[in-house]
């Protein structure tokens, strides 16, 4: 098959969106598929173009796929309206890029990734032209979120707009997938016939992610001594919740043996400084590379997942697989009844959002408790390898593919 895969996110990025879509391309170009990626210019999660990146567009071969990399507006505070202008600018400038590849090489499938859900239209034209099949994948509603944190107000113009703009977009493809069961329900309420849904998950990298025995050596390299370390990696931003990680390690104070790490960029990573001034148990370190993933999720002894009240249903935070994988229990702050709270249950503890005190209390009972840190570790391995195995979702994706595009052409466009 001909693959063209469009999606804002990729390599060299290393966290989030960018790990999935990468991997799911080389998978397919390994597979003996001809793929095709348009992203942008590599700028997450600091907010800012990657250096030696010039804005403007860019052709590689990566991993066997050959990538675009198109140009955009990358703002240094992405409000809710700064968000919409960086999509915004993001299709339009893939548009040509994807026109000229349905024209051209006329792929027979057209994934498109969101976010960023603006693209959406530009994958279903290409398709379209092409005579492809089209496929829409959901890593979370980036319009529901917005709501969540605030950065759009639902009953502003731009709010119901971004409903609207959802809404059509969601009936236009032949297939549209999301990462867990309750997000494609969402789906499937947002009015999607449940014979266009698949539930295609983010993996773990089951292989590569393994639990260590003995101390991380990353624990020494970035020169923590205490006995114990608690973990959150990845983007720094309010969608997270990570206001309540420096409240936490302040009601930890008391505690000498135990060391905050956080790793991560991204927008909030000044606010969270500024809100730990003065606390000596809390450190900040860069992101570290992808060949030094297993030694980093290994270097905890509970991993710190926050989530704001609201959000645990409109995504599934991507680094929740290796956490699992890695062998270590998770704290994370989510209702039971959502996506979160049930990957969660029984490789963890979870709290209610927003509370640093139950928060606290949970991390400590696991830093007194070794066997339940233990048998809890054990219980998040095997469920990685039953649940996240990458080579068992990208085999069944692969699959999926294959039917779609020996099915009966699709009957034009959903009515509005």
């Amino acid at each position: 098959m001909r693959i063209l895969v469009l999606g804002i996110n990729y390599a060299p990025e290393i966290i989030s969106t960018a790990v999935y879509t990468c991997g799911l391309a080389e998978d397919l170009a390994a597979r003996g598929h001809d793929v095709s990626v348009i992203a942008a210019v590599p700028y997450f999660p600091a907010w800012k173009r990657m250096a030696g990146w010039a804005q403007g567009w860019r052709h590689e071969r990566r991993g066997g796929v050959e990538v675009m990399h198109c140009p955009l507006y990358v703002p240094a505070r992405p409000t809710g309206v700064r968000r919409v202008l960086h999509h915004a600018s993001f299709a339009l400038a893939a548009l040509p890029v994807a026109l000229w590849q349905a024209v051209r090489w006329r792929p027979d499938m057209v994934f498109v990734v969101a976010p960023s859900l603006i693209s959406a239209p530009v994958g279903w034209l290409a398709a379209r032209l092409a005579g492809a099949k089209v496929w829409l994948h959901i890593q979370d509603f980036e319009v529901e979120a917005a709501f969540a944190t605030g950065l759009l107000r639902a009953q502003s113009c731009l709010g119901r707009a971004a409903m609207g703009f959802e809404r059509w977009a969601l009936r236009r493809f032949d297939r549209v997938s999301s990462i867990s069961a309750p997000m494609v329900d969402r789906l499937r309420a947002k009015g999607v016939p449940g014979e266009r849904l698949y539930e295609l998950r983010n993996w773990a990298n089951v292989a590569a992610v393994t639990p260590l025995e003995g101390p991380s050596p990353l624990r020494r390299e970035l020169g923590i001594s205490t006995p114990h370390v608690v973990l959150y990696s990845g983007n720094l931003a309010n969608k997270q919740g990570l206001e309540i990680l420096p409240e936490v390690a302040r009601r930890l104070a008391h505690r000498a043996d135990l060391t905050f790490a956080i790793c991560g960029e991204g927008p909030m990573r000044d606010d969270l400084l500024r809100r730990s001034a003065g606390l000596a148990a809390i450190r900040f370190f860069p992101l570290q590379p992808l060949d030094k993933l297993s030694v980093l999720l290994g270097m905890a002894d509970v991993h710190l997942l926050p989530q704001i009240a609201g959000a645990a249903d409109l995504m599934l935070p991507s680094k929740l697989t290796n956490m699992l994988a890695s062998g270590r229990p998770v704290v994370a702050t989510a209702d039971p009844a959502t996506a979160l709270g049930r990957e969660i249950d029984g490789c963890g503890i979870l709290t209610p959002p927003g509370d640093a005190g139950a928060m606290a209390t949970a991390i400590e009972a696991l830093l007194d408790a070794p066997d339940a840190r233990a048998r809890l570790g054990a219980a998040a391995r095997q469920r990685a390898i039953w649940r996240w195995d990458g080579q068992a979702i990208l085999a069944g994706l692969e699959g999926e593919f294959t039917r779609l595009v020996a099915s009966a052409p699709y009957s034009a466009v959903a009515k509005p």
